[in-house]
């Protein structure tokens, strides 16, 4: 009789188990599974891409931070440089794939000029020259920093931080045709600033293209997103400014506890404008990682989604080499359905890192699903 029961026990139970099987599967739970995880960006092996050059003193000890768009059938890149003197400059790269960089220029395409964010030696604090002991801005004391790039409209925008040590950072922007930009012709319009004086704003970038017939800066994402229009980047006249309001607030239910900007500017999906951000978490306050959220295309103001975890964390040497714990991305392009991310490592070098974009847009949106289901069960 005892082996009847544990015969007839054991049955019972297989027999369970296939029933809650075939439950899970009809209500998708195998599916569920599958989505649950959070997109990774895939460095490439190759990385670092770029790296600092001896022989070039305006670029000697540090080039990261790099700007990116998709043209003529390359990726061109404008980096921020440091040499010995601590000035950032803006250095020029290409590639027909977007990791093998066959093309870099001997000399600068952007220098800062006289007056605007090149800053008075008698009113610096520290060394006037490279010195990332003294400077947390990537060991400079002035200079075009962090740099962002889009097209709009038969030009080139780039935006960038103007930074006089510490006298002012204010957001600044520059153009160019798109024709002279193609024979690195660096006829570049005089630089406008966009942010107040007496004020200090980093990580605003234009959206690629124009929303609703006028440009659109989107200028914070803390606490919320703000974004301006303008009709005319002319309005920034040296008497109109942008005003943002900059506030952190603490999340700490997520990794992003605090959030700290945008990336590179944002891209169009089919889902939506992805956003891909920088934020740190308290608990490892020393790391910058970067972040990703879905907005929507209609109203960019409103987040649809947003990642559940980091898609990249400073975890690989040269990511630590420098200023340790630095991942910082600028630029991103979308070349055959992969988006490549263009980010400085540790404030010394630039890398690439990639995902299929219907992969990231793919696990934004499921990812969120899956919290839901699971706040449920907790309940």
């Amino acid at each position: 009789m005892g082996t009847i029961f544990v015969f007839i026990f054991f049955a019972l139970l297989i027999g369970a188990v296939a029933l809650l099987g075939l439950i899970w599967r009809a209500l998708g739970g195998h599916k569920l599974i599958e989505r649950w995880r959070h997109p990774q960006l895939v460095r490439a092996r190759q990385n670092p891409v770029l790296a600092p050059r001896e022989h070039n003193k305006w670029e000697n000890q540090a080039v990261f931070n790099p700007a990116a768009i998709y043209d003529g059938g390359r990726v061109h890149l404008l980096y921020r440089a440091m040499g010995d003197d601590g000035i950032s400059r803006i250095g020029y790269a290409s590639s027909p794939d977007g990791i093998h960089f066959d093309e870099r220029l001997r000399f600068p395409a952007y220098v800062p000029p006289n007056r605007f964010s090149i800053p008075d030696k008698k009113l610096v604090y520290g060394p006037n020259g490279y010195a990332p002991h003294v400077y947390p801005s990537g060991g400079g004391w002035g200079g075009t920093e962090d740099p962002r790039m889009v097209k709009i409209e038969g030009k080139i925008y780039l935006s960038f931080v103007a930074f006089d040590g510490w006298g002012f950072v204010r957001m600044a922007f520059a153009s160019i045709t798109e024709g002279d930009f193609r024979k690195k012709l660096w006829n570049w319009d005089a630089p406008r600033l966009m942010s107040p004086p007496d004020q200090i704003h980093k990580n605003w970038v234009l959206f690629p293209e124009l929303i609703n017939g006028k440009f659109a800066i989107i200028h914070s994402i803390s606490p919320k997103i703000q974004i301006e229009y303008r009709d005319s980047m002319d309005e920034f006249d040296g008497k109109n400014f942008l005003e943002s309001k900059f506030h952190r607030v603490r999340n700490d239910d997520s990794w992003d506890t605090f959030l700290r900007g945008v990336g590179p500017p944002p891209i169009r999906t089919d889902a939506g404008w992805l956003v891909l951000y920088h934020a740190v978490d308290e608990r490892e306050s020393d790391k910058y990682k970067l972040g990703a959220m879905l907005l929507d295309i209609n109203d960019p103001t409103k987040i649809l989604y947003r990642s559940i975890q980091p898609i990249l964390e400073p975890n690989t040497w040269y990511e630590n080499n420098g200023k340790p714990g630095i991942v910082y991305a600028c630029g991103a392009v979308v070349l055959d359905g992969v988006l490549f991310v263009y980010y400085g490592g540790g404030d010394t070098s630039v890398n690439v890192a990639t995902i299929r974009v219907d992969e990231i847009i793919d696990c934004l949106v499921h990812s969120r699903d899956f919290l839901y289901v699971r706040q449920s069960l907790t309940i």
